[in-house]
């Protein structure tokens, strides 16, 4: 298979199995692999934003180095601040302060960034893309990284149909309906698609699904519905990108055997060891097609 003008990224999220992508990015960026298109969700969506904006280790950084200065995933941070995950340190203070976010460099890189976040009143997928107004992208990634159950609905401003005025519509994590956008990046013209994955091949979820009550997120039925279905959906989501993977529509990069990460792992000696191999399966690839 060969890499071409119209081949996809696709990022996974994971919340911090996301370190993984972070390690490849890393490596693509080393040897300047572009994409003329990626697609990214949730901790996908935040890794990407480094990549987009070729800032090299940065992602390393926010998910490593500050989770041990800060210790930003807490249950002091969900009670007071609404997230699990500290929104005030990663949507504040790391772009704006920490490690400021190369907006120029974001702007003017050519590639098509789409986030995938879910909409609360459908229940399905929204694809978003931003590359001027900074505010309205840290509310698409924010929204897109905003697990249900441990973080608040995001608001996000949507084009109004025709000549009518901009709408806000409360979203949540794009993991909810697609949290492997590879039929998305298909459907936008690119194809094969190298697709980054945060769990190893075989992987499925045990989880069951379980219908949500009507007493949770109760002004939206919808989402509700989508939730109820969310492992199914992931797990056929899975099948799929193996498929496409041994038919040759799909270049996969995953972790080589099951993870000791989870979501809201607060390990970073744990976390280094993914990073590592991210970085080192990245390298692999780079290497494979001469890059």
């Amino acid at each position: 298979m060969k890499l071409g003008r119209k081949t996809g990224l696709v990022l996974e999220g994971g919340g911090m199995r996301g370190v993984f992508t972070s390690g490849v990015l890393d490596a693509f960026m080393k040897h300047e692999l572009n994409f003329p298109y990626v697609v990214a969700v949730s901790a996908g969506a935040c890794n990407g934003l480094s990549y987009m904006s070729r800032q090299p280790r940065r992602a390393r950084y926010s998910n490593i180095d500050m989770l041990r200065k800060y210790g930003y995933i807490s249950l002091k941070s969900l009670l007071t601040q609404g997230s699990i995950f500290d929104p005030n340190i990663l949507y504040e203070r790391f772009p704006k302060e920490i490690v400021p976010f190369d907006e120029e460099t974001y702007r003017n890189n050519s590639t098509v960034f789409e986030v995938v976040a879910t909409n609360c009143l459908t229940g399905r997928a929204e694809y978003l893309t931003e590359k001027h107004d900074m505010a309205r992208l840290t509310a698409i990634v924010k929204a897109s990284s905003s697990l249900p159950y441990v973080a608040q609905v995001t608001e996000v401003t949507l084009p109004a149909a025709g000549s009518g005025r901009p709408v806000s519509v409360p979203m949540l994590d794009g993991g909810i309906v697609d949290s492997i956008p590879v039929v998305r990046a298909v459907d936008m013209g690119y194809t094969p698609n190298v697709v980054i994955m945060t769990r190893n091949r075989g992987y499925r979820s045990a989880e069951p699904d379980i219908k949500v009550p009507r007493f949770v997120y109760t002004d939206y039925p919808r989402l509700r519905v989508a939730l109820s279905h969310r492992v199914e959906v992931y797990n056929e989501q899975l099948a799929l990108v193996e498929r496409m993977e041994d038919w040759g529509e799909a270049i996969v990069i995953r972790p080589e055997r099951p993870l000791e990460v989870d979501r809201i792992c607060r390990d970073t000696r744990k976390l280094e060891a993914l990073y590592e191999e991210g970085f080192r399966l990245g390298e692999a690839f780079c290497c494979q097609y001469h890059l």
